[in-house]
């Protein structure tokens, strides 16, 4: 069973890494890099990967999928590395919170679905690999991002448990809601029938 054995100050300096790493906006960064403009002013206006992909430039998107997920695990392996599990779960918790309220954007971010998969497979690789490919399927078959973030981020609760990460319950719980929470300009658009499909501008 994982460690819980980290002390305050621990678990305060975990959090507060894992927002520093989580609040990166890679998408904004790789969007005026490769010289696609604001952005928060091409398609959804969201920092992720998906409208990354708006832009039609793949490498972008890829790159920005991975730093986005890349931020998330590296937070959780550096508070592993240092600390007990609580601080790395905390880490992970934070980076995510941090890309969806980044202090550099006015805490106006993302909505966490990469960051949410590398803190998953850097806390529970199994569990990680699982929420991937309940991601990857679900995209594939109905190809549309927004629901296969909801499948895969509801789906991590019933993965922690068949995977025996069951002091991850809570924060699999946490992070679901907080993603559905997210999304529910999509949900409303998926109800109605006019959410865009991956690709779609």
């Amino acid at each position: 069973m994982p460690e819980f054995v980290s002390p305050p100050l621990v678990l305060i300096a975990a959090a507060v890494l894992g927002y520093l790493l989580g609040s990166i906006p890679f998408g904004v960064l790789l969007a005026r890099l490769f010289g696609l403009g604001d952005l928060r002013k091409v398609g959804s206006g969201n920092i992720g990967a998906t409208n990354v992909l708006r832009t039609g430039n793949k490498p972008a998107a890829a790159a920005t999928l991975l730093l986005d997920g890349g931020k998330g695990a590296v937070a959780v392996l550096i508070a592993r590395a240092v600390a007990a599990e609580d601080a790395a779960q905390i880490a992970g918790f934070a980076a995510f919170l941090g890309h969806c309220f980044p202090v550099w954007l006015g805490f106006r971010g993302g909505k966490g679905v990469a960051t949410f998969l590398g803190l998953w497979l850097a806390l529970s690789w199994p569990l990680g690999l699982a929420c991937c490919a309940t991601w990857l399927a679900t995209a594939l078959i109905a190809r549309i991002s927004s629901l296969s973030a909801l499948v895969a981020t509801a789906a991590s609760v019933l993965w922690a448990l068949v995977f025996g990460y069951g002091a991850g319950v809570v924060l699999a719980l946490a992070l679901a809601a907080l993603v559905f929470w997210r999304h529910a300009d999509n949900i409303a658009r998926l109800r109605a029938g006019t959410e865009p499909r991956i690709g779609e501008r």
